[in-house]
């Protein structure tokens, strides 16, 4: 389940509490109602903005974003026109057949890394190429009545990266063994054009010609006078004016050749064999010129059109297919409110109650609205740095439900829009802005929120120490109970059976080695008990001072050597860090949110940080040792009364209270926090938890978003 870190709130509300004193509840209740009475009375200010379209940057490279494609590969169960697009509208070049598959590339600098008439040569360069990394294009040609194949790689700005490329696919040993005496070369975007021809076939024929003479050339497509499409033949692949000089000595006797018109849309056609790895079965595969067009690739449908390259989604409305910054920009075109169905489903469960659902679908329509064009040809991004779009995959009967039912609704303050940012849980109290950003938003304050409910049904986790010294969490259906207990007066469990694995934290992580593992039988001293890490509470690390310096020097180059202490300078209305001190000094950092990264990427700041080697000693004539500020030789006294250096890295600390302090002589760090994101504005957890306790979407908006109205048009 994927929600939202895109994002917290201040009436006071303890669901704990209030359920223990009904009669309160029902007094709070009453003054929460009469305040709901006051807020969603609609503002008769000016008109409400609103967005018929929306469009979505699915890969773009931008300032604030980048995620770059190759290629662009469309299925659709209807025939698809693909055409460009202009400021009077879309002139169509050609139409596929339904269920066909077309695929699309920049017009830019590529690798050719060989040329064989062995298709199996072929396709095994193309699976070296992707295996070492690189992106492959498998197209054929005709050259002299026979079939050819061409390996490309990469999409490229500029001839110097192509020719970087190109010198390392030489050194490879494994294309090298394949291609034989082929010759790796450039490919680029300057073209000379060949005539007008009445079919694709009839321009292949043409082109065939041009090969046969010893250069590249392809059958194309050019927009006609009238805006129709044309079939040409683009003559040449070059990456500067000296390649197309050589080109036309080349094809002289090819027939005519002119300057391709700049002022002309020319879409390169080749015949793919990426998909289908088979000599016999390919499809189309158009070049995108690098500047100046925009390729529209519609159909009437009504399942939509699937995207390959992300994830194979299916999406409604249109997509726009461009150059922008040398790279491929894919742009997804829909309605706004269908565009609102998707979103709803990818930030939160479908299950929910209706009313989050609803508050969601407000939240999203009201965030989407503020950004206005925020990535220069598209609103917004598909991911969490906006937020999160799967297309039609995503949507449920209940999220279109929740998108109807609030149709046309968004939360104003002062008259207008705000930025109304939600995250995955507050942790039990939203953010101030001020917290996360430095700068204070009246209506994004801090409120407790009712965010337990990711806690259900989850396991306990112990934690604990094993024979070996080692400390960490083992879940509690792999422990029993004993009637022992150590000296100090601490639980002692055993292990249920054999090979259980000891986490580092209470949670269950392929991609992190555990601790240890442990037979049935094994007996482990009992530190402390907590529900397995989730959105509302969770434990991190340990790390090391080494990991915590690498992830800090990210974000700041302000840390120097090894990171001894770390401790919380200050922190804001909801508990968040807004300062971090690092070896007795201020982390510098953008804002307080960057100290997530800057910690290794913990979930939330609303944390505790344990120090493990940090510890207070009381040592001969009433000195005080502090560590690890102190780092001289520890010493501990022993049962026989003499002092000795304990061995081993961890140790053990009994409080005047009777608890026992797992820490280390050389310091780590763990950190103990609460909330999943950045926590301000709307928590979706939360969320669920007023709507589950009888609030409706109104009143969840504006409980986090302050003094805003829910207005419509």
């Amino acid at each position: 389940m994927k929600i939202v870190d895109v994002s917290g709130s201040q009436t006071a509300y303890d669901s704990q509490r209030n359920r223990s004193k009904p009669i309160r509840l029902l007094l709070l209740l009453v003054s929460l109602l009469l305040l709901v009475s006051v807020w969603t009375v609609w503002p008769s200010q000016g008109a409400v903005p609103k967005l018929e379209t929306i469009r979505v940057a699915l890969f773009i490279e931008h300032a604030r974003y980048k995620l770059n494609t190759a290629s662009a590969t469309f299925t659709s169960a209807g025939a698809m026109a693909v055409g460009v697009r202009q400021p009077a509208g879309v002139k169509t070049l050609l139409q596929t057949k339904a269920g066909a598959t077309i695929r699309f590339t920049l017009d830019d600098y590529k690798v050719k890394v060989a040329e064989t008439s062995e298709f199996t040569t072929a396709l095994a360069m193309v699976k070296r190429l992707k295996a070492a990394g690189g992106t492959g294009f498998l197209t054929s040609v005709s050259k002299n009545n026979a079939a050819f194949y061409q390996i490309l790689e990469g999409s490229y700005r500029s001839a110097a990266e192509a020719k970087t490329a190109s010198e390392r696919w030489s050194k490879d040993s494994v294309l090298a063994g394949l291609k034989g005496a082929s010759k790796v070369e450039l490919m680029g975007p300057l073209h000379y054009e060949s005539g007008t021809f009445a079919s694709q076939t009839e321009a292949e024929q043409a082109a065939g010609a041009f090969r046969g003479l010893g250069v590249d050339a392809f059958a194309a497509m050019k927009q006609a006078g009238n805006g129709s499409g044309q079939y040409t033949v683009l003559v040449g692949a070059a990456v500067d004016q000296a390649g197309l000089n050589a080109v036309k000595a080349k094809a002289a006797g090819g027939g005519t050749l002119k300057a391709a018109d700049a002022s002309t849309v020319y879409v390169l056609i080749r015949d793919d064999h990426s998909i289908s790895e088979s000599a016999k079965s390919s499809m189309p595969l158009y070049s995108v010129p690098l500047t100046g067009t925009k390729l529209w690739v519609s159909t009437d449908a009504a399942t939509g059109i699937k995207l390959a390259e992300r994830y194979g989604r299916t999406y409604r409305g249109q997509f726009e297919l461009s150059g922008l910054s040398s790279k491929l920009a894919v742009i997804n075109e829909l309605p706004f409110e269908q565009y609102l169905y998707a979103v709803v489903g990818g930030e939160m469960p479908a299950s929910w109650h209706a009313e989050a659902l609803k508050a969601q679908a407000v939240a999203a329509r009201t965030y989407a609205i503020y950004q206005g064009f925020g990535f220069q040809i598209a609103h917004v991004v598909d991911t969490t740095l906006s937020q999160v779009y799967g297309g039609i995959g995503a949507e449920k009967p209940a999220t279109i439900k929740a998108v109807d039912a609030t149709s046309g609704e968004i939360a104003m303050h002062g008259g207008k829009v705000i930025e109304s940012l939600f995250s995955s849980s507050a942790g039990g109290a939203s953010a101030d802005a001020s917290e996360i950003w430095g700068n204070v938003v009246p209506y994004l304050k801090s409120v407790t929120s009712p965010d337990q409910s990711s806690e259900k049904g989850l396991m306990y986790w112990y934690r604990v120490v094993l024979p070996s010294g080692e400390t960490g969490y083992i879940r509690e259906d792999l422990l029993e109970t004993t009637a022992d207990t150590t000296a100090a007066g601490s639980k002692i469990m055993r292990v249920k059976s054999d090979g259980v694995m000891v986490r580092p934290i209470p949670l269950v992580q392929d991609n992190v080695p555990p601790v240890g593992q442990v037979g049935r039988n094994t007996s482990v001293v009992v530190l402390e008990r907590v529900i397995q890490s989730n959105e509302m509470s969770w434990v991190r690390g340990p790390f090391t001072p080494a990991t915590l310096l690498s992830s800090m020097n990210k974000i700041s180059a302000a840390v120097q050597g090894p990171v001894r202490t770390l401790e919380a300078g200050s922190k804001g209305p909801s508990g968040r860090l807004t300062e971090l001190l690092v070896n007795g000094r201020a982390l510098e950092v953008k804002n307080p949110d960057s100290f997530r990264s800057a910690l290794g990427g913990l979930p939330s700041t609303r944390l505790e940080i344990d120090e493990t080697a940090r510890m207070t000693i009381a040592a001969s004539g009433n000195r005080v040792s502090e560590r690890p500020k102190d780092s001289g030789a520890l010493m501990v006294l022993g049962g026989d009364g003499k002092p000795a250096e304990p061995s081993g890295g961890n140790l053990f600390i009994l409080n005047g209270q009777g608890d026992i302090r797992a820490a280390t002589k050389e310091p780590t760090f763990r950190f103990i926090g609460n909330g999943y994101g950045h926590g301000v504005g709307l928590s979706q957890y939360g969320a669920r938890g007023l709507a589950e306790s009888g609030y409706d979407y109104k009143y969840i908006l504006q409980y986090y978003y302050r003094d805003v109205s829910i207005v419509k048009e």
